[in-house]
């Protein structure tokens, strides 16, 4: 039975009220709750073997592809993201307020930051490269211990101090002398000078995450994965999914498909022009079920013919709750 999947953001980012006609058919919607989360959301599609979740391992395979098996490097290296990031003071300490793609960056800036950058990590016997300018990388040698290392999703807003590597051990104290390292290089970098006069912000720190080597494999059911997200399409990629970046749920192939919609912040859009066109596809038995599956762990699964029964449930008048 083929089966169309939408990705989508929390609930609460997509308030106000439903039109009716898809407030009756969501409201006859088997409902599932599960674990809230992006990474949770994801794995409910993926499943990687050994179960771990290495961030930096995977968007290196879209990136630069170097680091899969047959491809001239090793798969089993062991990488860590090292984005650059934007820190500002405030009257309690410091906050991280934007990395990565958020901040602006070209392949012109990484040219300009990593040749000053590289000798802190070469001394440590790492190798820092940026094969995407808002994604850089750490290869880190074999045995190399590491503290715990949020995301810079888990962090954003958050006071700096609390995401530093905590406790006294000599990976914790070797991270965070690092860090400021960088931070000092960082800061006193003429190019954020550069990048000033031109309304940007600094790149101020370096957003260590994601360590891990790349998955043997990864198992999903999915034959086309529609998405501009790097990670959601190496684990596509590993599945042996085909992918494409979505330009619309519509038309989707044969198959079990799964479309992200994640970056979606209307619901006049999914309720207007995403959904009616699917709804009616999957009445002409064009695919057999439909599933939207929420950022906050909430899964509204249709089939066709539920238009027609449970015609006693009460129609769903807002997605937000």
């Amino acid at each position: 039975m083929a089966t169309i999947t939408l990705l989508l953001p929390e609930r609460t980012r997509l308030p106000g009220p439903l039109p009716a006609a898809i407030g009756r058919v969501l409201g006859r919607a088997d409902r599932r709750d599960g674990e809230a989360g992006a990474r949770a959301q994801l794995r409910r599609h993926f499943r990687l073997l050994p179960d771990h979740w290495p961030v930096a391992a995977l968007t290196r395979l879209v990136d630069a592809g170097d680091n899969a098996a047959g491809a001239g490097g090793n798969a089993a290296d062991v990488w860590l993201r090292a984005d650059p990031a934007h820190i500002a003071p405030d009257i309690n300490g410091a906050r991280l307020l934007g990395w990565g793609e958020g901040l602006g960056i070209e392949a012109q800036d990484a040219r300009a930051f990593l040749p000053a950058l590289r000798p802190l990590f070469g001394d440590a016997g790492f190798q820092l490269d940026a094969p995407h300018p808002a994604r850089w990388y750490l290869r880190l040698p074999e045995g190399t211990r590491l503290p715990a290392l949020p995301g810079p999703d888990e962090a954003l807003g958050e006071d700096l101090f609390a995401t530093l590597p905590q406790g006294d051990d000599a990976a914790a104290r070797r991270w965070r002398a690092l860090i400021t390292e960088v931070q000092v290089v960082l800061h006193q970098h003429p190019h954020n000078r550069e990048r000033a006069a031109q309304g940007k912000p600094a790149i101020n720190a370096l957003w260590f995450w994601g360590a891990g080597r790349l998955p043997t494999a990864v198992e999903s059911r999915y034959l086309h994965v529609r998405s501009p997200d790097t990670l959601l399409q190496a684990l596509a990629r590993m599945a042996g999914a085909a992918i494409s970046a979505p330009d619309g749920a519509e038309g989707a192939p044969a198959g079990d498909s799964l479309v992200d919609m994640r970056r979606m912040r209307s619901l006049d859009l999914l309720g207007t022009q995403v959904l009616p066109p699917l709804l009616e596809s999957m009445a002409r038995r064009e695919f057999d079920a439909l599933e939207l599956d929420f950022e906050d762990g909430t899964r509204l699964g249709l089939h066709h013919g539920q238009r027609r029964w449970q015609f006693w449930r009460t129609p769903m008048p807002a997605l937000a709750p």
